[in-house]
């Protein structure tokens, strides 16, 4: 079986498993807010990696099975690190780090932007509280020297859209594509 096969594979039998459980507190469920980011990955013409950090940016929630009793908890479970060092066997920095860093963006856009965080659903603003709020100066200033950020920014702003009951996308095997197109070799 050849990589792309076996991570298409692990992909599909997580959506299948844990795809329908609902999204941390938001009207979607975990696919559908996975096919809208990379839907409006895909709309807005990005490469094919950042196409699949968007789909696969909150993956680490898949290995939670208590996601929504940890935010009830006010625990933070860092899903953008599980989800970076599951998805780094399979990909390089330009779809892991996307990934890893959508948190820190979300903390970074409530820093840089005045009005960023009343856009922010209810959801995102509690875990925002537990992600350690908006960045300081010097933390806006060393994330705007890693690699990715700004990958990471717009990614974070498909995060943020992603959450539309209504929103009508591709299917999972369409976005699978560029998945095969961004496996390591």
């Amino acid at each position: 079986m050849t990589a792309v096969e076996t991570i298409s594979g692990k992909l599909r039998e997580m959506v299948a498993s844990r795809g329908a459980d609902l999204y941390g507190g938001e009207a979607v469920t975990q696919e559908q807010h996975a096919l809208q980011c990379a839907e409006l990955a895909e709309r807005e013409g990005a490469p094919s990696s950042l196409i699949v950090a968007a789909l696969l940016h909150d993956i680490g929630h898949l290995f939670e099975d208590d996601f929504d009793k940890a935010l009830v908890n006010d625990e933070d479970r860092y899903h953008e690190n599980l989800g970076e060092r599951f998805l780094k066997d399979w990909f390089g920095a330009n779809v892991t780090e996307p990934v890893r860093l959508h948190v820190a963006a979300k903390r970074y856009l409530c820093a840089v932007e005045s009005d960023y965080h009343n856009g922010l659903s209810e959801a995102s603003r509690h875990s925002l509280k537990l992600q350690g709020g908006p960045m300081s100066a010097e933390e806006v200033a060393a994330f705007e020297r890693l690699p990715h950020w700004q990958e990471a920014v717009r990614l974070r702003r498909w995060d943020d859209l992603g959450k539309d009951p209504d929103m009508k996308t591709r299917d999972l095997e369409h976005f699978l594509a560029h998945v095969a197109r961004c496996v390591k070799g």
